[in-house]
């Protein structure tokens, strides 16, 4: 008997983690729970956790930091790495490799992200100290994103949910680019040596065709330490790494090693590592929330950026690249579904948290709110409004875009 029912709760469990939305949903519950936990008496205990220093020591070698930035900085460079060989295999095997079906999203990326910034940037110019969140609200949570598509089943044409895939894809390469050059500090020569030594390496594994992934992995692992210690953040090296992994298959295999490395990681940066991230970076205490926390520059320039900025750039953004014959309408998606989809966009969350962390939290910088409030009122607002729109307003055909 108790067998059976441990079995029925394992097959609920998979069922629920096969679902596309299933990612989406365990994100906003580790980011209630973070709530919950600050807004209760488990608070001193849920800021002593981060707190926790954690130190790995070689000999004279040592890396020690609170739990917090091992996750920001560590679990999150697995997150990255799996976006760059997302990034990867689309652009060799993927949507990225057809230049006709990349023109509209990658228009459309280029406008959500720069019209948030844009706005952001108005709302707090004169800030010297706010104006380093500019970044914040431009990030498409693509987890987030087609988590609400795949609530909304068969209405969404597969067309449109490809564009969606395909513009959260170009636009954290975008965001990728965005904290390679604009949040890093402080640099280290050495260390920097030490990281093109690296990537020399990782070059020669791939330039040799080495298919084995563990000396990729190994290098990758010393160039993850090598550019942590060089003032450049430390996700970066996950997207180097991943560039060289072979996109090529073993004697018998179906799936390239990229592909395979892929479908391994998938589960764990999706179920665990995120969901960690947004429990690590979404406690916000509501005991000196007023009206003036929602009204303040930093708060506003980023909510409004994520819903008003990402309709209007990717939404505006399409338009005019279609208008002027550059792009066409995705196959069977009208206008409707394509603005519910550039609503979506203002959902920032796990983005826009990790580069609110490199402007904010992480370079002490006091900018007198929690910029988060400004996240979560934006990517909720971005979220309800997209799915309504798409769920009862946005035909199921697509109509003339002439």
């Amino acid at each position: 008997m108790v067998i059976e029912k441990v079995n029925e709760v394992v097959g609920a469990v998979n069922e629920f983690l096969r679902l596309e939305s299933a990612s989406g949903i365990l994100l906003l519950s580790a980011a209630v729970l973070a709530m919950l936990a600050v807004n209760s008496p488990a608070d001193m205990w849920y800021d002593a956790l981060l707190a926790t220093i954690v130190e790995i020591r070689v000999g004279e070698f040592q890396i020690e930091k609170p739990l917090l930035l091992w996750i920001n900085d560590g679990l999150m460079s697995m997150f990255f790495f799996l976006v760059g060989l997302e990034i990867k295999r689309e652009f060799l095997a993927g949507e990225l490799a057809d230049p006709a079906r990349v023109v509209l999203p990658a228009i459309a990326a280029l406008g959500g992200m720069a019209v948030p910034a844009v706005i952001y940037a108005t709302i707090n110019a004169g800030d010297p100290v706010a104006i380093r969140g500019w970044a914040i609200p431009s990030a498409t949570d693509i987890a987030f994103a087609l988590g609400v598509l795949a609530l909304l089943g068969s209405r969404i044409p597969q067309s449109l949910k490809l564009f969606l895939m395909t513009l959260a894809i170009i636009d954290d390469l975008g965001a990728i680019i965005i904290i390679a050059i604009f949040y890093t500090e402080n640099l280290s020569v050495s260390s920097l040596l030490s990281a093109g030594i690296a990537i020399f390496g990782l070059f020669v594994l791939n330039r040799r065709g080495v298919l084995s992934l563990v000396p990729y992995l190994l290098v990758g692992l010393v160039l993850w330490v090598a550019v942590l210690k060089s003032g450049v953040h430390a996700t970066l090296a996950g997207v180097v790494t991943a560039f060289f992994i072979p996109f090529r298959k073993e004697e018998g295999e179906t799936l390239t090693q990229l592909e395979k490395l892929e479908h391994e990681l998938h589960p764990s940066v999706s179920y665990c590592i995120l969901p960690l991230f947004a429990f690590a970076n979404s406690g916000i205490s509501f005991d000196n929330i007023t009206l003036d926390a929602f009204t303040h520059p930093v708060s506003m320039g980023i909510a409004a950026g994520l819903f008003f900025g990402n309709q209007i750039g990717v939404f505006g953004f399409s338009w005019l690249a279609i208008k002027l014959r550059i792009a066409k309408l995705p196959q069977d998606v009208g206008w409707l579904q394509l603005y519910g989809v550039a609503l979506l966009c203002g959902i920032g969350f796990t983005m826009s948290l990790f580069v609110g962390s490199l402007a904010f939290q992480q370079s002490g910088s006091e900018i007198g709110v929690d910029d988060r409030l400004g996240i979560l009122l934006g990517s909720l607002v971005s979220g309800v409004a997209g799915y309504l729109l798409l769920r009862f307003i946005a035909p199921a055909a697509a109509d003339s875009p002439d």
